[in-house]
């Protein structure tokens, strides 16, 4: 990819981290994720003002876009695409939410609205696993380094995609015990990532 001469120092640096990532660092993709996580997650929680969601929906962003970063252009700053991403599937994420809270059958209102970038169905489809597989591989030196049972929490909730209830059922917990430990992966996850040894530019 050629690179936009005018892009800051910052967006050049985020594009070299860009295509060591493509290339199959997985560091880069960790630093990354080190670089942005903060300002995607307060600008989330602006947006829906609920931690937990913001939470949530800050580890989507980035899983949608590490899954989609070969369609990055260097045309513009790096940040200006996460940015995009997070907030699209953020406005999806409410859509969907105030539809399931006014509408029985499902249906939207605002068609013209539609992102080119979708919150994801829990049910799975043909390209589930291979979704799972590049999550995996993109935050596997992270959530590594959770012990087991938060592990698999993170694992089922962003890489496999249950819900609340699928995850109760398949370990055998109370649902109020998975919210709880799943609030606290989610926490020890935000904090493996800050405290991570990547470089800060």
């Amino acid at each position: 990819m050629e690179i936009n001469p005018n892009l800051s120092d910052k967006g050049r640096y985020d594009f070299a981290l860009v295509e060591a990532a493509v290339a199959g660092d997985q560091k880069a993709y960790a630093e990354l994720m080190g670089r942005y996580r903060d300002a995607i997650y307060f600008m989330l929680l602006k947006m829906v003002n609920n931690k937990t969601d913001a939470e949530d929906l800050t580890i989507e962003a980035f899983g949608k876009a590490f899954k989609n970063i070969q369609q990055y252009s260097p045309n513009f700053a790096f940040s200006t695409w996460l940015f995009k991403i997070a907030s699209n599937n953020c406005i999806d994420f409410l859509r969907k939410k105030r539809n399931n809270i006014v509408s029985i059958d499902g249906t939207s209102e605002n068609k013209e609205n539609d992102s080119p970038i979708h919150l994801r169905d829990t049910t799975l489809d043909p390209e589930e696993t291979l979704i799972k597989d590049q999550k995996s591989i993109l935050m596997r030196t992270v959530v590594k380094k959770l012990k087991p049972r938060y592990r698999i929490l993170i694992e089922l909730r962003y890489f496999k995609e249950y819900s609340y209830e699928e995850i109760a059922e398949e370990l055998d917990l109370p649902l109020g015990t998975v919210k709880a430990q799943l609030f606290r992966a989610r926490e020890l996850l935000f904090n493996t990532l800050k405290n991570s040894d990547v470089k800060k530019h």
